[in-house]
C-alpha cells in the first residue's frame, strides 16, 4: 500500500463516522465508549477539534492540565463536547474534506484516530461498520513503530503487548511476529494493537490465551 492511499482512507473513515454520529439518538450520544471516562460525545468532540488544535492553543491546554499529554487530551475532549452536537458534526465534516491533522503528525496518525475511535463508538453501541482491510497494514506499522513516550497516547507499547506471539489476520494478507499463532480479523487485531480488548472468541489459536491475559480478557 502506498502512502498516497492514506488520505483517501482517512476521508472514507471520517465521512463514515459523520454518518454514524448523525444517525445516533440523543441517548446514544451520551452512552459510554470504549475509551475510559469518555462518552460517545466526548470521542466525537476529540475527533472534531484535536486535528485543528493550533500550537499556541495546545501549549495553553498542556499548561492548564499540568503538562500531561494524556490528561490534556482526555479533559479537552470533555470540555469541547459542551459545544454541542451540531457544532461537532460541522467540524467533523470540515475535517473530512480538508484532511486536517494535528500539527507535525503524519496522515497515518490521523487515520489511526479516525479508525480506532470509530471502533470506540460503534462497538459499545452494537453498530456495524467493518474496518476496511486496507487500513490494517499502515495502522499496524504505525502502532508497532511508535516509540515511547509517544506511544502513551496510542494505547501504550503495541510491540511489548504482542511480543512472543505470531499475529495472523484472517481477512487480509498480514502477519507479524514469531511464536504461537493468534488469529483474528483486521478489526480485532487493530483493537489489540491500540490497547483495546476484543470480545471473547474474536482471537483464536494457541497464542490467544497468552494475549488475552495481557489484555485482561482471559
Amino acid at each position: 500500500m502506498t502512502s498516497d492511499a492514506v488520505p483517501d482512507l482517512l476521508r472514507h473513515h471520517r465521512l463514515g463516522m459523520v454518518d454514524t454520529l448523525a444517525a445516533l439518538t440523543d441517548e446514544q450520544w451520551l452512552a459510554p465508549s470504549l475509551c475510559q471516562e469518555w462518552r460517545v460525545v466526548d470521542v466525537a468532540a476529540h475527533l472534531a477539534w484535536a486535528p485543528v488544535l493550533g500550537v499556541g492553543a495546545g501549549a495553553v491546554a498542556m499548561a492548564r492540565h499540568g503538562f500531561s499529554m494524556n490528561r490534556m487530551i482526555a479533559r479537552s475532549a470533555i470540555e469541547w463536547s459542551f459545544r454541542g452536537r451540531a457544532a461537532i458534526l460541522e467540524q467533523l465534516r470540515h475535517n473530512a474534506h480538508s484532511g486536517a491533522r494535528p500539527v507535525g503528525m503524519p496522515p497515518v496518525a490521523a487515520l489511526a484516530d479516525a479508525v480506532v475511535h470509530g471502533l470506540d463508538v460503534r462497538r459499545p453501541l452494537g453498530l456495524p461498520g467493518q474496518v476496511p482491510s486496507a487500513s490494517l497494514a499502515p495502522l499496524a506499522d504505525f502502532a508497532l513503530g511508535t516509540p515511547w513516550p509517544l506511544n502513551s497516547v496510542v494505547g501504550g507499547s503495541a510491540r511489548r503487548r504482542v511480543a512472543g506471539v505470531h499475529l495472523v489476520a484472517t481477512d487480509v494478507a498480514w502477519s507479524h511476529g514469531e511464536g504461537p499463532q493468534v488469529r483474528g480479523s483486521a478489526e480485532a487485531l487493530l483493537l489489540v494493537l491500540f490497547g483495546r480488548r476484543p470480545t471473547s472468541g474474536e482471537l483464536t489459536g494457541p497464542g490467544s490465551a497468552t494475549l488475552a491475559a495481557r489484555l485482561g480478557t482471559a
